[in-house]
């Protein structure tokens, strides 16, 4: 029997955990979301492990490990506006640039042809810093803990990634659109 289904039940337990963890921070719990949030972050890098080291790769895991990761961090980073946490531009900056990525994602792989779920190194940073940010404000809020310029510092951070990696995004889909729609004129 093979385990080929386990990184994608990982990404299932992540998605189901996404609800509970936004109750806690709108009831100002913050330590169980701190708890939960950090399991489901950690969960994240397993199912990656999984996937990679035994190729359990499946095209389901390509599209559930993503969406996860985006309802985690965009629900989280309402919910934080919700409750007075963090600024709103803050969260929508995070979620306009996922909005972009999946929409330029569902674009493409309907319009040119599928696409391929890996994310570019600077997107990985952008994502490792918003689990970060989120991991601060809510030990802030929950134990006083970081100091406020360790989070200042974490969210420019957060800022200036999501600029970068939206950037990226666009334009290397461009890039592959037109180098697509080259090799697609050159074989007519």
């Amino acid at each position: 029997m093979t385990l080929r289904w386990l990184p994608n039940a990982i990404s299932l337990m992540r998605i189901a955990m996404i609800a509970p963890i936004l109750m806690y921070i709108a009831d100002e719990r913050y330590g169980l979301a701190l708890i939960l949030f950090f399991i489901a972050g950690f969960s994240d890098g397993v199912d990656g492990f999984l996937a990679k080291r035994y190729d359990w790769h499946t095209r389901i895991g390509a599209l559930l490990d993503p969406v996860a990761d985006k309802l985690l961090v965009g629900g989280t980073f309402v919910t934080m506006v919700v409750v007075g946490l963090i600024p709103v531009w803050l969260a929508v900056l995070v979620v306009v640039r996922d909005v972009v990525i999946i929409g330029g994602a569902t674009v493409y792989n309907f319009l040119i042809k599928p696409i391929e779920g890996e994310p570019t190194r600077i997107s990985k940073l952008n994502t490792a810093l918003q689990l970060l940010f989120v991991v601060f404000v809510l030990s802030r809020a929950g134990y006083n803990w970081p100091d406020q310029i360790a989070i200042t510092i974490i969210g420019a951070g957060v800022v200036v990634t999501i600029v970068i990696s939206g950037i990226d995004y666009v334009w290397s889909w461009a890039r592959r659109a037109r180098a697509q729609a080259d090799q697609s004129s050159d074989a007519g």
